[in-house]
C-alpha cells in the first residue's frame, strides 16, 4: 500500500474516495493546528458519551472500560506534551480517536456510535467556552475588586467631571472609578446569562437528524454539568449563536476597557497630569529620552478593534448558511479563541496596572478650578433662594462671563461682585461655590458625595465577597 493510500485510510470517509486529498487541500481544510486546544472538552464529552452508551446497553462493559482507560492515558500524554498531532487526521476529534484505537483496538472504533463530528465539535466548543466564561467572570471580579479598593482610598479626591471633554462639575475620583465598576458588573451579568445558553448539549443530534440508537441525552447532559439538551437536531449542529452572543458580551467588556484606556491616556499626558502609571506598564522612546508612554492602555484600545472585528466576522460567517452543518463553521474557532485570549490577557494586566495607579490630587483640583465647575451649584443656590431655574441660569452665565474676563474662578469673585448679579446672594454662597461643598451637596443615591461613594464601596464589597 502506498503512502498516499495509507494517509487516505486515516480519513473517516476514505472508502468512498478513489484518490487521496492533495497536500494543499489538507492544509487548507485542517483545523488541528488550532482546535487541538479543545482536547480536554473532547475527552470529557467522549467519556460521558461512552458511559451513556454502556448504560444503554449499546457498548459492552469491557469496551467501556477500555475506552475510559485509553482516553485517560491520552489525556496524560497530551498534558505531558508527548502527543503527536497529525495534520492528516485533520482535527482534534480524529486525532484523539485514532490514538484511542491504537491503544485499545476495536473498542476505540465503537466510541463514535450514535454521534457525528458535527454534534461532537458543537459540544466541545460549548464545554470549552463554558469554562472560559467562568474564568473571565473571575477576572472581571478581580478587576472590580481592585477598582473598588482604589475608589475607597480616593473617595475625597476631587476630579473635574467632563461633558463634551469640557470641565462640567467636580466629582470624586472614587466616584469616577466606580462608574467603570458598574460597567464591568453588567458585563459579568451578561456573560453569566449567556453561559446558560452556552451550557446546553448538542451531543446525540448526530450529523443533523438525530440517531436510531436509544441514546439518553439527558444523562450525558447531567454527567457534563450542562443545563439541558438542544431540542432540535438541525439547530444543535448548525447554529453558533452562542458563540456570537459570547463575542458580543466580550466586545462590550473591551469597549468599556477602551473607554477607560482613553481616559488613562489623557490623564497621563502632560496637558492633564492627573495620574501616574507604574513603570512596568509603560515604555520609553527610542529617540526621546524624556518620554514615558502609556503603551498598555493604548494597545488595549487597539485590541478592542480586533475583538469587534471577530464579532463582525462571526456574524458574517453565520448569516448565509442554510441548515444544517456547513464547513464554514470551522472558521468560528480562531476568532472565538482569539477573543477569549485577548480578553483574559487584558483583564489580567488591567487589574495589575490599576492596582499601581497613583492619582495626582493637586493637578486634578487645579483643573477643576479652571473650568468654573461650581456654576451649577450657584444656580441651585439661587433657586433655593426663590429664583426660577431659567432665571438663575442666566444670572450665573453673566457671573461666569465676568470671572472669565478677570481670569479667576467663580469662587474668587467678591461678595459685592456676586451680589451685583443677584441681591439674594449672601455670604454663605462661598461654601456652595467650593469644590468640597459641591461634592458634599450631591449626597443622593448614585451621587458623587464622598459619603455616597463610601456607601457604594460597601455595596460593591458585599457583592464581590
Amino acid at each position: 500500500m502506498s503512502d498516499n493510500q495509507l494517509a487516505n485510510k486515516s480519513q473517516a470517509w476514505s472508502a468512498l474516495f478513489s484518490e487521496p486529498m492533495s497536500d494543499l487541500v489538507k492544509r487548507y481544510t485542517a483545523s488541528v493546528g488550532f482546535d487541538k486546544r479543545l482536547w480536554r472538552a473532547d475527552i470529557a464529552g467522549s467519556l460521558a458519551h461512552a458511559e451513556m452508551l454502556c448504560s444503554q446497553g449499546i457498548l459492552s462493559a469491557e469496551d467501556h472500560e477500555a475506552i475510559q482507560r485509553g482516553l485517560n492515558e491520552i489525556a496524560a500524554e497530551i498534558d505531558a506534551g508527548n502527543f503527536e498531532w497529525k495534520l492528516d487526521l485533520e482535527d482534534v476529534h480524529l486525532n484523539i480517536e485514532a490514538r484511542l484505537t491504537e491503544r485499545v483496538g476495536i473498542a476505540g472504533k465503537r466510541l463514535h456510535t450514535g454521534r457525528s463530528r458535527n454534534d461532537q465539535v458543537a459540544t466541545d466548543v460549548r464545554l470549552w467556552l463554558r469554562g472560559e466564561i467562568d474564568e473571565i467572570t473571575g477576572l472581571l471580579k478581580a478587576l472590580q475588586t481592585v477598582m473598588v479598593e482604589k475608589a475607597s482610598e480616593h473617595a475625597d479626591v476631587i476630579l473635574p467631571g467632563f461633558t463634551h471633554l469640557q470641565v462640567a462639575q467636580p466629582v470624586s475620583f472614587g466616584h469616577h472609578l466606580l462608574a467603570y465598576v458598574e460597567m464591568f458588573a453588567r458585563d459579568a451579568e451578561r456573560l453569566l446569562d449567556a453561559r446558560k445558553r452556552v451550557n446546553r448539549l448538542p451531543l446525540g443530534a448526530a450529523a443533523l437528524a438525530g440517531t436510531s440508537y436509544p441514546l439518553d441525552r439527558e444523562r450525558v447532559a447531567k454527567t457534563l454539568g450542562m443545563e439541558g439538551v438542544c431540542q432540535n437536531s438541525l439547530d444543535a449542529v448548525s447554529d453558533r449563536d452562542f458563540a456570537i452572543e459570547f463575542s458580543s458580551a466580550a466586545t462590550l467588556v473591551m469597549l468599556h476597557i477602551s473607554r477607560l484606556s482613553e481616559e488613562l491616556i489623557l490623564w497621563m499626558s502632560q496637558n492633564f497630569g492627573f495620574i501616574a502609571l507604574p513603570d512596568a506598564f509603560c515604555t520609553g522612546s527610542s529617540i526621546m529620552p524624556q518620554k514615558k508612554n502609556p503603551d498598555v492602555p493604548e494597545l488595549a484600545r487597539g485590541k478592542t478593534g480586533r475583538v469587534v472585528g471577530h464579532l463582525v466576522g462571526l456574524v458574517t460567517l453565520m448569516k448565509g448558511q442554510p441548515l444544517a452543518y456547513n464547513k464554514d463553521n470551522q472558521e468560528d474557532k480562531e476568532p472565538l479563541f482569539d477573543t477569549v485570549d485577548t480578553l483574559k490577557d487584558t483583564l489580567r494586566i488591567f487589574a495589575d496596572m490599576l492596582a499601581g495607579l497613583t492619582p495626582k490630587p493637586e493637578a486634578m483640583r487645579a483643573a477643576a478650578l479652571r473650568g468654573h465647575a461650581t456654576a451649577t451649584d450657584l444656580a441651585d443656590y439661587l433657586v433655593k433662594k426663590g429664583a426660577a431655574f431659567r432665571d438663575a441660569h442666566e444670572v450665573v452665565a453673566h457671573a461666569v462671563k465676568t470671572a472669565t474676563a478677570k481670569g479667576v474662578d467663580l469662587a474668587a469673585l467678591s461678595l459685592e461682585e456676586l451680589r451685583a448679579f443677584d441681591a439674594r446672594i449672601e455670604a454663605d454662597v462661598f461654601e456652595v461655590l467650593s469644590l468640597e461643598g459641591s461634592l458634599n451637596a450631591r449626597n443622593v443615591l448614585g451621587g458623587t458625595a464622598p459619603a455616597q461613594v463610601r456607601a457604594q464601596v460597601a455595596r460593591h464589597r458585599a457583592r464581590l465577597a
